[in-house]
């Protein structure tokens, strides 16, 4: 059966391509690359789904969710590293933080944006290993695009619709981005949709990290349940200081499983973000997918397979809701675009009537 699910696109996002990262002072090789969103494009052309091209929309659906100051950050921030003469001393081509405004740091302070250059960028961001590169802002805009006009066609009548968006967005909160996002595609779809016609959203987030943007962003909004499936950070992984237990905010809920947890137990976490979704009343879901919950990706220590993204897909698609499918994480070439396909073609299968 052919994939109906249509695949929001641009060519843009192949414009950020940052070749390194600072881990712990040392560069390291850069794993989100465009090839990522090639292999998934042709894992779902080769299954049918129809391709539509991303429309640009105008920033008021990305300000409603994002700080002025972050964006206009991020859209000058190429520009004045390169004007401030970064590029001769220190001899530095990516916009990278170094010094952040941690509690620890500002005190009783009242802390400000700092005049240097070399510091503005520690107020923005909470890591070293998210540079800005040149063409990174042009592709995060697209990928707004890319969710919005995903959310424009499940507004028009789409049971679902998949946005591949690049780079992905889930840990950027409203004033500051890392995790190798920029600016949070979910949540400004999700927004998006409230917007327009649905009185409540469900932004479900099964990539491997927590989802700490949505979860930032929505704290207060009990129309907008965040609910994210993830490993532990306690046992040491990103975002590290979040996401540890069920949270008590007015409509959000962590569900962490611990390193090693295969099909069965993961897919009880869906289980659990589903159910979340029928007690909040939802109207329309926001599914984060990110696939690097995958027993082969270094990025996480998890253990789902193929087979347990398609039934995970399954049991998103049950809850028989108008549903954003937007890109998260997900870093093995070799395997992205099956497991991609894997999970839309189980909740085509459901949610479809396939």
């Amino acid at each position: 059966m052919a994939l109906s699910i249509p695949l929001v696109w641009s060519d843009a996002h192949r414009f950020h391509a940052p070749e390194t990262a600072i881990w712990v002072g040392v560069p390291i090789a850069a794993d989100e690359l465009p090839e990522r969103a090639d292999r998934i494009r042709g894992a779902l052309v080769d299954v049918g789904s129809p391709v539509v091209e991303a429309v640009p929309h105008d920033d008021a659906p990305l300000l409603a969710v994002h700080d002025a100051g972050l964006v206009e950050f991020l859209r000058t921030a190429v520009e004045r590293w390169e004007a401030d003469g970064m590029l001769d001393d220190p001899r530095q081509p990516d916009v990278v933080g170094y010094i952040f405004p941690t509690p620890g740091l500002v005190g009783e302070d009242e802390p400000r944006v700092p005049a240097a250059r070399s510091a503005v960028t520690g107020w923005w961001a909470f890591d070293t290993m998210t540079p800005v590169t040149r063409g990174t802002w042009e592709a995060a805009r697209a990928a707004i695009d890319v969710a919005l006009t995903a959310a424009d066609l499940v507004l028009d009548g789409e049971r679902a619709a998949y946005a591949c968006c690049r780079p992905p967005g889930h840990h950027v909160t409203r004033t500051a981005y890392g995790g190798s996002c920029y600016l949070n595609n979910a949540a400004v779809a999700a927004r998006y949709l409230r917007s327009r016609r649905f009185e409540s959203v469900a932004i479900l987030d099964i990539d491997a990290h927590h989802g700490n943007g949505a979860q930032s962003i929505f704290w207060d909004d009990d129309a907008v349940l965040t609910a994210s499936l993830h490993v532990n950070p306690a046992e040491g992984w990103f975002p590290h200081f979040l996401g540890f237990a069920r949270e008590s905010g007015p409509a959000n809920l962590n569900v962490p499983v611990p390193g090693g947890t295969e099909d069965e137990a993961w897919l009880a976490g869906v289980s659990r973000l589903v159910d979340a979704a029928r007690e909040h009343g939802s109207d329309a879901v926001v599914l984060a997918l990110g696939v690097d919950a995958a027993a082969d990706d270094p990025n996480s220590p998890l253990a789902v397979t193929e087979a347990g993204y398609r039934e995970a897909g399954r049991r998103l698609g049950a809850l028989r809701l108008p549903t954003v499918v937007v890109q998260e994480g997900g870093y093995v070439l070799e395997t992205v675009g099956e497991l991609v396909r894997a999970t839309l073609e189980g909740l085509d299968e459901v949610a479809g009537g396939g």
